[in-house]
């Protein structure tokens, strides 16, 4: 039995048992938080080659193939030569983020060889991947400041002890303008603007500049330099990576095998991808209690994806708990906690995850508010004549922006609360009633209620004090 064959093995009672314990609970994500750490260089090729594909959407030209390739370097000695290409274009890393660091982790510890290429040059230009508009370039510092945000945040999840790193400057700084009118003339117009965002935009009379045309070319050069045999990148990069596979094959180079990672959905589970401009993310900077809360928010049909992309279950684990479900042997609750709590022991180990367990359980099965004893409070003679969303965004810290703040009210997700001994009373703010004064709303919702007032968005609460 291979090793990763006995953590699942051991794992398989646990995950049988009650979900609801903090003790299995406990038990289960040491084992399965281990897992990151395990060599599974004695896993056959064929099932090196499916673990990859099992997390991924597509495989290119195939599962077969990769296994193929595997065996053959096997058979040298060798390990695959992975590649990602990182453009360090921001410096908050959420966990949408670390869904590829993930998959090349399993690379490294399969036995592979993974290269980060730090996209210095093409951060200048900015990858046009399903954007609306052109992204504005960065300068150097800017690059510099990022990546090094990117690897103190991402570092949780990978090894960067173990890479290689090589920034594209160094041969696409070089490279002559006959080489690129050469090159240029065997790569026709129509594949590039095959790509879905490029028509839209053209379509919508909105601009494109030809260095984000040229974009796809400057990675695919990458491949080229590299002489990779595996690429990794998200679903929308697809195109991006076979021009990769294409230059290469015009170079007399083996084409690249490409491997394409899902866009992770959002927290407010609308649809829409992770993003810090949506506010519907997990931010891998953020205290370990808010990181559990952000995810015990999230509706439960995300959990296959979360517990595929963010944990180390096989696909037969993920099956067991979800039938659970299903036969209402396990609460969704019981497993959100899980999920979260395989998060946060990645992020900050176990002792932090259960505290954190402790802690939401604390808050959020009380039947009183009163009985929670750190919860932040708002005084309104200080902040009363802000508005809702200016208390949440910059008071609390609880969204990102006023825009964010107004999303969650759209949700019927942003209300107050007032407790009495008789009870408690629920009025739930429209978008409107976010922009205007806190205080303004509370006199305006609350004058002849008594009792203790609550802010609460989403799961987010803080006492209002001072009406």
């Amino acid at each position: 039995m291979t090793r990763l064959g006995e953590s699942v093995a051991r794992a398989s009672s646990l995950l049988s048992a009650d979900l609801s314990a903090d003790s299995t609970v406990a038990e289960l994500l040491t084992e399965t938080g281990a897992r990151r750490y395990l060599d599974l260089t004695d896993l056959p090729a064929k099932e090196q080659a499916e673990l990859i594909a099992s997390r991924t959407v597509e495989v290119l030209p195939g599962v077969d193939q990769l296994a193929e390739r595997i065996e053959e370097r096997r058979a040298a000695g060798k390990g695959l030569h992975i590649k990602l290409g990182i453009d360090p274009t921001a410096t908050d890393v959420h966990l949408g983020h670390a869904v590829p660091l993930i998959i090349l982790s399993r690379f490294q510890r399969l036995g592979h060889d993974v290269t980060l290429i730090i996209g210095d040059f093409t951060a200048k230009i900015g990858d046009p991947s399903g954007r609306t508009a052109e992204r504005p370039p960065l300068t150097d510092e800017d690059i510099a400041a990022n990546l090094a945000s990117y690897r103190d945040q991402v570092r949780p999840f990978f090894d960067f002890e173990k890479v290689s790193f090589r920034q594209n400057s160094e041969w696409l700084a070089p490279y002559t303008f006959p080489e690129l009118l050469g090159l240029l003339s065997q790569v026709p117009v129509s594949q590039l603007l095959q790509r879905e965002d490029f028509r839209n935009r053209l379509a919508a009379g909105s601009g494109l500049t030809m260095t984000e045309l040229l974009y796809p070319i400057a990675q695919g050069l990458d491949s080229v330099a590299l002489e990779c045999d595996v690429e990794l990148g998200g679903a929308d990069q697809l195109l991006n990576l076979q021009m990769g596979r294409k230059l290469m094959e015009l170079r007399g180079q083996r084409p690249q095998l490409v491997v394409t990672m899902p866009l992770i959905e959002g927290t407010d589970g609308t649809g829409a991808k992770m993003s810090k401009s949506k506010g519907n993310y997990v931010g891998l900077s953020a205290p370990a209690d808010d990181v559990f809360g952000k995810i015990m928010s999230v509706p439960d049909r995300l959990m296959e994806p979360y517990l595929k992309a963010w944990t180390e279950w096989t696909d037969e684990e993920i099956a067991v708990v979800l039938a659970r479900v299903a036969d209402k042997t396990l609460h969704p609750m019981d497993l959100k906690k899980v999920l979260a709590g395989e998060v946060v022991t990645a992020l900050y180990g176990l002792e932090a995850a259960m505290a954190a367990r402790a802690g939401f359980v604390a808050q959020f099965s009380k039947k009183s508010f009163a009985d929670v004893s750190t919860l932040p409070v708002v005084d309104l003679t200080e902040h009363g004549t802000e508005t809702v969303a200016t208390v949440l965004t910059k008071v609390l810290e609880f969204t990102p922006s006023a825009s964010a703040a107004r999303r969650l009210a759209k949700q019927n997700a942003l209300r107050l609360v007032v407790e009495a001994p008789d009870g408690q009373q629920t009025l739930v703010l429209a978008e409107a009633e976010a922009i205007r004064p806190l205080g303004e709303v509370l006199a305006e919702k609350l004058a002849e209620v008594p009792g203790t007032a609550y802010l609460k968005a989403g799961r987010k609460l803080a006492q209002l004090e001072g009406r």
